[in-house]
């Protein structure tokens, strides 16, 4: 639901307004209480998000240590990698003694 800016012509006092899209705009003036309130042209952001909870705030630190995470992953991959490869290496020269050994007796 947008936010919508609205001023008084005859007190001159403005003020934001939590509304839905198809809700009728604010004719009575909060101060006042004349019917001269008008809804401002905006610059059609929309939206506006105030405080805490937002952006800077949530997904900067979740990206950090999303890579923090990747990184140990990558770690746990490539040592994973690096085992089997061991592991193939030892096997394959277990495998070849055992056929030297055979081929000698």
């Amino acid at each position: 639901m947008p936010t919508y800016e609205y001023y008084c012509e005859n007190c001159g006092f403005e003020f934001e307004e939590f509304q839905s899209i198809i809700s009728e705009p604010v004719r009575k003036c909060p101060r006042c209480g004349m019917m001269t309130v008008h809804r401002k042209v905006s610059g059609g952001i929309g939206l506006i998000f105030k405080g805490s909870g937002f952006y800077q705030t949530d997904y900067v630190r979740k990206s950090v240590s999303d890579s923090a995470d990747n990184e140990k992953d990558k770690k746990k991959v490539k040592s994973v990698e690096d085992k089997q490869k061991a592991e193939s290496i030892a096997g394959k020269s277990t495998a070849e003694k055992e056929e030297k050994k055979s081929g000698l007796s």
